[in-house]
């Protein structure tokens, strides 16, 4: 596994001091908003433009990504015919695999970067569903940010996600957690 600098983190309805004190103990330099919409109805602390100019108060630079690792894209193909995402189809498009190709070479760089989406809980987005496992597939292990100076791996994410089946099936093979089911 290569040492990795990407963290993740979900802004919930955490006060905006909390969630800059959690970025400011690993030591985040760039906030990647992986929100398709980067806008909170309930906590507008965390829409785009507050955001942004609350991080530049100390020193993060905000980074809107959505566009390519949003979890509701706008390419209609990405969608079942019940219109629910799909992330088997996501993982396969160009402008997810551009966006996940920046993560990496910000690793490579050694760039200290947390992607944000809204889900307080990384079990419950897709940043662990899909952003995760597909960092895990480069043999990068994100590290979900849970408070100030706790995180957990994404192996122990989707370990406790699948109630301790890890990551590999009965007969050895790895599993598949990127379509938007409940495991």
């Amino acid at each position: 596994m290569k040492e990795t600098t990407i963290y993740s983190i979900g802004h919930g309805n955490k006060k905006i001091e909390n969630f800059i004190a959690e970025l400011k103990s690993f030591k985040i330099q760039f906030l990647l908003d992986i929100r398709s919409k980067p806008y909170s109805k309930w906590n507008p602390q965390f829409n785009q433009a507050a955001l942004d100019l609350e991080l530049k108060n100390y020193g993060i630079t905000y980074v809107f990504v959505g566009d390519t690792l949003g979890g509701l894209p706008e390419d209609r193909s990405c969608y079942d015919n019940d219109g629910k995402v799909v992330y088997d189809l996501i993982k396969e498009k160009e402008f997810f695999k551009q966006g996940l190709e920046r993560l990496t070479t910000a690793n490579a760089k050694k760039i200290n970067l947390a992607i944000m989406c809204s889900e307080s809980k990384p079990d419950e987005c897709h940043r662990s569903k899909l952003i995760g496992q597909e960092l895990l597939n480069k043999k990068i292990s994100l590290k979900h940010i849970i408070s100030s100076k706790r995180i957990k791996s994404q192996e122990t994410v989707m370990n406790e996600l699948t109630k301790g089946k890890g990551t590999v099936d009965l007969f050895g093979n790895e599993m598949d957690f990127t379509s938007r089911k409940s495991y």
